[in-house]
């Protein structure tokens, strides 16, 4: 009798086992497909810039090249339930070249003065000026982005206030060079309207400073020397 229970429970064991559906192939490595409905786009940014002048005086003129970097990280705040209108609210550096032929120095007493280079008599080997930024940009954001998308259309405008925190002038030849930190008739506050339109990580800028570079005061010859920045270039978001 006790064999044949056994014998009996051996066999509904093997009946029950073999009718369980069969286990399906597991990927122990496979991870699973979350989608953040809460996603944020674009938050690191960097770019290089091509830098020309306006609003110049008379006999100004540009040589070289004139270039800049720019990097930051901007807070991405979504406004829409798609998420795909946006503003941001960054905080980031810049550094600015301008080769030209503005010479800015310094009499005594700590009186800057300006000039203009005349090329065809002067040979000079360097004239230039660089600036340095704390930026905190403020845009709009509009993209064609979803959770799932990683390459999609961007067109972000607004406003970017910057500071100079750093300034330096320098001019060079075989037998001079000067440098130039302090300039009273510098503008440090900047205003600037941006925009930046592209697709993927490939992105489009330009941004015009909306104020001068120098205020009233620097002058030649009677008449005001103004300079406004416009930059051109390319720029790359992260997240």
């Amino acid at each position: 009798m006790k064999k044949a229970l056994l014998s009996f429970l051996f066999l509904l064991t093997c009946f029950l086992s073999h009718a369980q559906p069969p286990n399906l192939p597991r990927d122990e490595n496979a991870i699973p497909d979350v989608v953040d409905s809460l996603y944020r786009e674009d938050q690191f940014y960097i770019g290089l810039s091509f830098n020309l002048i306006n609003n110049e005086p008379d006999d100004f003129s540009q040589n070289g090249f004139s270039g800049g970097l720019h990097v930051g990280f901007i807070r991405d705040m979504p406004i829409n339930k798609r998420r795909n209108v946006a503003i941001g609210l960054g905080l980031g550096l810049s550094t600015n070249t301008y080769n030209s032929n503005l010479f800015i120095g310094e009499v005594a007493g700590e009186q800057s003065v300006f000039s203009i280079l005349d090329e065809s008599e002067i040979d000079f080997n360097t004239n230039r000026f660089n600036t340095n930024l704390v930026e905190v940009p403020i845009q709009l954001r509009w993209r064609t982005s979803t959770p799932t998308t990683f390459n999609f259309w961007r067109i972000y405008s607004g406003i970017k206030l910057g500071y100079i925190y750093y300034f330096k002038s320098s001019y060079r030849s075989d037998t001079q060079r000067f440098t130039q930190t302090r300039v009273d008739e510098l503008n440090r506050i900047r205003y600037a309207a941006t925009l930046s339109v592209g697709n993927g990580s490939f992105n489009a800028f330009v941004h015009y400073n909306l104020n001068t570079l120098f205020n009233d005061s620097a002058r030649i010859d009677g008449a005001a020397i103004n300079l406004q920045p416009i930059k051109f270039g390319i720029e790359f978001y992260l997240l």
